[in-house]
């Protein structure tokens, strides 16, 4: 836009971006302990999507120690969390069959008994229903596009609400310029590889000391079964095939609910051939017969795909900055070999809640929330996540058999001898983009074709994602150098954009002679998984937010 916009401010004590787990139970907490003191705190949450728990996706299985530290009577609130597990099975694949692998020789932070299979989408929608009794302000379909930052160059708040800038960037008849939100201490939650937490990152140097963040892929479906096929609280959990011992990563598949079986694959981005497609990996893996038995007569009635962090203890940035904090998966919270991160993401959400309300009782405001870094430091997330810390670095080092082997070993003894491992802390190297073999090295893949019954192709899967953009907007998937996906990705590493997009987002387009290659963005398609922004090997993509309200419509994900 060519002018400086004028926008309306509101003030408040504590502005949230994000309405995950992190964000609503920071905001609960906050008024837990206004409550509690007998006084006020005003507290606002903006989430980008359409409605609470329209972007949120995760397996899940849910460790409920932190929401039972938030909520000890959530069980007579009932909290959605409604199928405790009951069967709990770990398979090693090959591309014919299958072997049990038994449970009793893993750490006890492995197993899942005591947790609850769940949607996280409800979840969230169910603590935003709690976080509206206290009081709190939730604005949906709000997305924040920018960082407000005082004189002081500290973080005053965020820029929220801006719509109708078309294409050209200019504003349409329906423009609004949205409303500057200022604070006195603002959280960003917006979940993995959010564009503000980026900026915040990168402008108050929070990655200074610490090894570069790891990245996965999850890609999910969620299939209603007859009830032959349904066993209500099983847990499986597979590695192997489809994937390659060098290309880390694992399926899940949770029965919960109501016939709901959750199955998913999650691939580790330090992948090295270019030629994978995950999207298309996961379609593969539902054709096994230790897979597709239990899809066997079912729907598939959703599906989406997101970014998980993976880089866990050596990867956590410093989490306070002048005027805020970062939160949840905006921080990099998840305990990997565990495949959960909601209970970090809540417990976070906490301590930063309570470092501020003691700030903004002292009467500070803007400054460096010290304590929410200390109450990190001796928590039980931060002991978590040193017990698992070299599970990723063996994999990646030592492939998936080796590596896992090597993992539960060292689990085991740093669990016993208080966080010591023969290894000390191992590094991560090389970021995931990094990580990108050149094509000639490797042989493309040829994928089978969906079936229609287990397989499907990317865009009958985005329709199940409820995905849409207002299409007169400026492209919130943003190309540095226009020409570097022909000139450089292409001839070097095939141009993997259209192979680790899960949406069909980006693609390849030729002439009729099969010439003059030209770089075609679908931005409608993408369900904000971020991996662009993570796995180009030329670092070239930014992920933005667009308009409010746009992106997936996730149901009970």
């Amino acid at each position: 836009m060519s002018e400086p916009v004028e926008r309306e401010a509101m003030e408040y004590d504590v502005v949230i971006v994000g309405a995950g787990p992190a964000g609503l139970a920071a905001a609960i907490r906050l008024k837990q302990l206004a409550k509690a003191a007998g006084g006020e705190i005003s507290v606002a949450v903006i989430e980008k999507g359409s409605e609470v728990g329209a972007h949120i996706l995760s397996g899940a299985v849910i460790d409920p120690r932190a929401l039972a530290e938030l909520f000890p009577n959530w069980k007579e609130l009932k909290a959605p969390l409604e199928t405790p597990v009951s069967k709990d099975i770990f398979v090693a694949l090959t591309e014919t069959s299958s072997m049990g692998i038994p449970t009793w020789p893993m750490p006890a932070l492995m197993h899942n008994h005591g947790n609850y299979i769940a949607s996280l989408g409800n979840l969230c929608r169910w603590l935003a229903q709690q976080a509206e009794e206290l009081e709190v302000e939730i604005y949906p379909g709000m997305a924040a596009s920018e960082v407000v930052y005082g004189d002081d160059g500290a973080v005053a708040g965020v820029v929220a609400g801006v719509f109708g800038i078309g294409k050209d960037g200019e504003p349409t008849p329906d423009f609004q310029p949205g409303l500057e939100l200022r604070a006195k201490y603002t959280f960003i939650g917006e979940g993995v590889r959010g564009s503000l937490a980026k900026q915040i990152q990168a402008r108050f140097k929070l990655n200074e000391g610490r090894d570069p963040q790891k990245f996965g892929i999850g890609l999910k479906e969620l299939w209603q079964v007859p009830d032959g096929a349904f066993d209500k609280g099983l847990v499986q959990h597979t590695v192997g095939w489809p994937l390659t011992s060098d290309t880390g990563g694992g399926s899940f598949m949770y029965h919960f609910g109501d016939n709901y079986v959750a199955i998913g694959l999650v691939v580790h981005l330090n992948y090295k051939n270019p030629w994978i497609s995950p999207f298309d990996e996961f379609q593969r893996l539902k054709h096994h017969p230790a897979i597709a038995r239990h899809l066997k007569g079912g729907k598939r009635i959703a599906y989406g795909a997101r970014a998980i962090s993976e880089g866990g203890l050596q990867s956590v940035p410093a989490l306070a900055f002048p005027g805020g904090a970062l939160i949840g998966d905006s921080a990099g919270f998840v305990n990997v070999p565990r495949i959960k991160g909601s209970h970090n993401a809540i417990k976070s959400g906490m301590m930063a809640a309570e470092a501020a309300f003691a700030a903004i009782g002292a009467g500070r405001a803007g400054d460096k929330l010290v304590e929410y870094q200390a109450a990190y430091e001796t928590s039980w997330v931060r002991k978590e996540l040193h017990v698992v810390r070299n599970a990723k670095p063996l994999w990646s080092r030592y492939g998936t058999w080796i590596g896992s082997a090597l993992a539960v070993a060292d689990m085991h003894v740093t669990s016993l001898l208080g966080g010591f491992s023969f290894f000390g802390t191992l590094k991560h190297g090389k970021t995931d983009a990094e990580a990108t073999g050149l094509a000639k090295d490797y042989t493309p893949i040829v994928y089978p074709k969906p079936d229609g019954v287990l397989s499907f192709d990317k865009l009958s899967s985005v329709y199940l994602s409820g995905t849409n953009h207002e299409e007169n907007q400026p492209a919130h998937l943003r190309l540095q150098d226009p020409s570097v996906p022909i000139s450089v990705n292409l001839p070097k590493f095939g141009e993997p954009a259209r192979l680790y997009c899960p949406a069909g987002v980006y693609e390849v387009l030729y002439d009729e002679a099969g010439q003059n290659p030209r770089f075609q963005i679908n931005a409608q398609n993408c369900v904000h998984c971020k991996t662009c922004d993570i796995k180009d090997p030329s670092q070239n993509i930014s992920w933005t937010t667009p308009e409010g309200g746009g992106g997936p419509n996730y149901p009970n994900m």
